[in-house]
């Protein structure tokens, strides 16, 4: 049984992979969160690593017959040490919510306070939302955006701080089209007697290439997924000071998880290597000239962008002035094969399942090999589908033909 394909064990499961396959050929990946990971990172991921379990660290393992899983993890965690010019890297982590526990773990007890950006203007759940075990098991405090400029205003999180004292300052965000200021926030937390978490899952591809500042310098813990801009397998890593290391790894094991999946940190392996390439970093420079190009199509196209545009991979697109929601925006894109998620505005006056917005973001469009040309096409076929779809359902299938050649010229596997 162990030596049949996978059409021959479970047909079933093939045709979804094959549909699935071809939907990823066939429609743009605009989802800022989402990308490509290479047929090196998927091949070590389908691995006979995904066989063995391996509870416990390199060298310190609770099962036999673990050496080369530990050969295997050390090569990783070297790799991300050298790749963010870290002290200590853990690998095992599963996702980026549990890196997150994980580092409260390392941090906190039960109670303690902790200040983060609001959900509703751009946070993360697991950054103290009241629906998530952050909320529950801690105090939590928000800082929002200037309601100006839809910024971080850095003097009205210090004077929060000051008023809030709490154990742990989080920085980072899942819609913030914005550089944050690593720095500021260190002198933050230093003032209020807090430590500093910077999340940085979205932008840690743009952080290892170097084209957005690190966080590594001035944070305690630093956490990530491995896949969005990094363009791994879906995981998550943890980063921190060598004085750390040990709160950090009891706290990711036993802490919150056992068995680590071994072919999983193998698949982060090869990305660690592969963004520690010449190419990666000019792809991720490219990511960014996208993103400017797509935005200026957009403002070009009457559409209002929060902050204005975009300093990293994503943008934030204000709708309300198109009379449409974010949900049927959304949904109306992936008929036209334009695949994007729906999301809250700062001070949205929608819930966060209609939203006003979207957050289209650039990196699988990168990962394509398409450039600014292509961005500006992309940019036009958004306005037509927004301006005419709902009156002239057939544009959806229009476009939905030009996005199809479109694709075909810059395929993604060239012979899955």
């Amino acid at each position: 049984m162990v030596n049949r394909t996978l059409a021959q064990a479970d047909s079933q499961i093939a045709q979804i992979l094959a549909k699935e396959t071809e939907r990823q050929e066939k429609t743009l990946m605009l989802i800022p969160s989402e990308n490509y990971a290479s047929r090196a990172v998927m091949a070590a991921c389908g691995s006979v690593f995904t066989n063995k379990y391996a509870e416990g660290y390199p060298g310190k393992r609770y099962y036999n017959g673990c050496q080369y899983y530990d050969e295997l993890e050390q090569v990783a965690i070297d790799r991300a040490k050298a790749l963010f010019k870290c002290d200590h890297a853990n690998v095992q982590l599963h996702t980026g919510s549990q890196a997150n526990m994980a580092a409260y773990y390392a941090m906190l007890k039960p109670g303690d306070k902790i200040m983060a950006m609001s959900v509703a203007q751009g946070g993360h759940l697991t950054h103290g939302a009241s629906v998530n075990f952050s909320g529950q098991m801690y105090e939590s405090h928000f800082y929002g955006l200037d309601p100006d400029t839809d910024q971080l205003n850095y003097e009205q999180i210090r004077q929060m701080a000051m008023e809030v004292r709490p154990r742990l300052v989080i920085c980072g965000a899942s819609a913030y089209p914005r550089v944050i200021d690593f720095r500021i926030f260190k002198d933050i937390a230093d003032e209020c007697g807090a430590y500093l978490m910077a999340d940085i899952a979205h932008i840690c591809g743009l952080v290892a290439a170097e084209v957005h500042p690190t966080p590594v310098p001035f944070s305690d813990i630093v956490t990530s997924t491995t896949h969005k801009t990094l363009r791994g397998p879906r995981g998550a890593l943890m980063l921190c000071k060598e004085q750390w290391a040990g709160k950090v790894d009891r706290a990711v094991f036993p802490g919150v998880q056992a068995g680590p999946l071994m072919h999983i940190v193998a698949g982060k392996a090869v990305a660690f290597k592969e963004a520690g390439e010449f190419g990666f970093r000019e792809y991720q420079r490219q990511i960014v000239r996208n993103a400017h190009a797509l935005a200026k199509t957009l403002l070009d196209e009457g559409f209002t962008l929060v902050t204005g545009g975009t300093d990293n991979h994503l943008l934030l697109v204000d709708l309300r002035n198109k009379g449409i929601t974010g949900a049927e925006a959304a949904d109306r894109m992936e008929v036209a094969g334009m695949v994007v998620n729906k999301n809250l505005i700062p001070n949205d006056p929608t819930p966060p399942a209609v939203t006003s917005g979207i957050r289209p973001g650039t990196p699988g469009l990168t990962t394509r090999g398409m450039k600014e040309p292509e961005m500006a096409l992309v940019g036009r076929w958004i306005a037509r589908v927004i301006h005419e779809g709902k009156s002239n359902p057939q544009v959806l299938d229009k476009v939905r033909g030009e996005v199809e050649e479109l694709c075909a010229a810059f395929p993604i596997y060239l012979d899955l």
